[in-house]
């Protein structure tokens, strides 16, 4: 059953992780159904939204990958009916 989801990810120093960042985000363009991200330039940070639709399992994986990245802390909002 798909979910939709948006995820909420700050990337504390995004010179280091951006292209990591973004080869995930990529890799699941099929769940991906939009992505807003604002550069905080004077305090080091980007801030990105991400709302999502697909398998809960997709969805846990694309957080999960993006978590692991230094510097990048990710909260994800799942509705809990399907989509």
């Amino acid at each position: 059953m798909k979910r939709i989801a948006v995820v909420g990810a700050i990337l504390e120093n995004p010179a280091l992780v951006q292209k990591d960042f973004n080869e995930i985000i990529s890799a699941f363009k099929g769940i991906v159904k939009g992505r807003m991200g604002i550069p905080l330039e004077d305090e080091g940070m980007s801030v990105i939204s991400i709302i999502l639709k697909g398998e809960l399992d997709d969805i846990n994986s694309l957080t999960g990958k993006i978590g692991r990245l230094p510097g990048v802390t990710v909260k994800t909002a799942i509705s809990k009916e399907g989509a």
